[in-house]
């Protein structure tokens, strides 16, 4: 726990109209507010949660984070708070592995969200928590505000922007009418274990694949304090069914992450000489960049809600961030001229599309954990194969031409 983990925003009574009204205060929704803020704008931030709280998440801060928290401002108080990381561990199903370099950190999200939302209170935001919620206020064909919810009363505040950043759980979406697909693109369990022998022996941090992992990976992320998070999850799992609808791939998550235990060594010497701190949970992801419209008249939808978290590696919090500043991007320039505002933000999120589309083909190495074998075993020879993986975590280099059906094809001639 760092001297920054006092709650900031006990439920205090909200204002009735504000200039744009953020709702959820994860990194995607204190980013935008912040940015808001700074330029002087009227900004209310509202979450369900009293902070400091709980996020599930594997807490890995990749390149892509570093940078957004850099353009942000919060990089250096970040940095003091996490656990600096040099490595990426990749491990493939018959035991190889290859390290692969790159600039990370790990801070568990109760701590780098309390950070992000503080520095969105500093730069003018008012956080107002607990608070839930319900529904855009509607008129015409333009949301104009939100109706929350208060315990057991309801607050409506007016608003001439909203910007939801709630998250995965998509009731948000659905009640603002924005939510096109209900079912997650995938699914992860996390939990956090405190094992102090362990520490200095887990100092990477580690990537398994493995045929009792199929679809998805495991994975343990050394955190500050000897505590690490460990968790396997199911990434680009979204499989057409009947109709052409979509569904999730049908696992059962707790086996996943005991299969996970018993194929990885270190994830097995974490569990037995550890403590487990809190609770093994799960929780859905939203990929890619799809299942929700990015915008209506008057609301913005960003972070996850947006669909910002990596289908290939399940990593969400650089591009929540970059999602959120894009979102203030649009609205500070003029809140007033709304079709304007939609389309510089759609723009700045179909230009992010691409990116987003290729991690997605690379994803079905998840569903193929042999793939991972050929990788390692070229990585461990060439060294310009390790310094593409290098490129693809700092975001220099295509995924998919490394991990396409063409680019491991190449692998076996490079």
């Amino acid at each position: 726990m760092t001297t920054n983990e006092t709650a900031p925003g006990l439920a205090v009574e909200p204002p009735f109209a504000c200039e744009v009204l953020v709702v959820g205060a994860g990194p995607a929704g204190s980013a935008c507010a912040r940015q808001l803020a700074e330029r002087g704008h009227e900004v209310v931030l509202v979450d369900q949660h009293v902070f400091p709280r709980d996020k599930i998440c594997g807490d890995g801060l990749i390149p892509d984070a570093h940078a957004a928290l850099q353009k942000l401002g919060s990089y250096d108080e970040v940095m003091a708070a996490a656990l600096p990381v040099s490595l990426v561990r990749c491990v493939a199903p018959r035991g190889g592995y290859v390290d692969v370099p790159g600039r990370m950190a790990v801070l568990p999200r109760r701590q780098l969200d309390l950070i992000l939302c503080n520095a969105a209170q500093q730069a003018g935001a008012r956080l107002v928590a607990p608070a839930r919620f319900e529904a855009p206020i509607v008129e015409g064909e333009r949301v104009v505000g939100a109706r929350l919810k208060l315990g057991e009363r309801t607050h409506e505040i007016r608003a001439r922007w909203v910007v939801l950043a709630t998250g995965a759980v998509p009731r948000a979406l659905i009640a603002a009418g924005v939510c096109e697909r209900q079912t997650p693109s995938g699914v992860a369990l996390r939990g956090y274990v405190k094992n102090e022998a362990m520490v200095g022996r887990i100092s990477q941090l580690q990537l398994v694949w493995h045929p009792r992992l199929s679809g998805g990976y495991g994975w343990i992320f050394p955190a500050p304090g000897g505590v690490f998070n460990i968790g396997a999850g199911l990434t680009g799992s979204h499989l057409p069914g009947r109709n052409g609808r979509h569904a999730m791939q049908d696992v059962n998550l707790r086996q996943m992450f005991d299969a996970f235990c018993e194929v990885h060594a270190p994830a097995r010497e974490l569990m037995a000489g550890g403590t487990v701190v809190g609770e093994i949970k799960g929780a859905p992801l939203r990929c890619s960049l799809v299942g929700a419209k990015w915008s209506r008249p008057g609301l913005l939808v960003t972070g996850e809600a947006a669909g910002s978290t990596y289908a290939f590696s399940g990593e969400g919090i650089g591009k929540a961030l970059e999602t959120g500043l894009l979102a203030a991007e649009a609205l500070a320039p003029g809140l007033a001229d709304a079709a304007a505002v939609r389309e510089r933000y759609e723009a700045s999120m179909r230009a992010l599309r691409p990116r987003f589309a290729l991690y997605e083909k690379a994803a079905h190495v998840n569903h193929r954990p042999w793939l991972a074998d050929l990788v390692v075993w070229r990585a461990n020879k060439s060294p310009r194969i390790l310094r593409r993986m290098s490129g693809v975590l700092e975001e220099t280099q295509n995924p998919g031409r490394l991990l396409s059906w063409r680019g491991l094809t190449k692998l076996m001639f490079e």
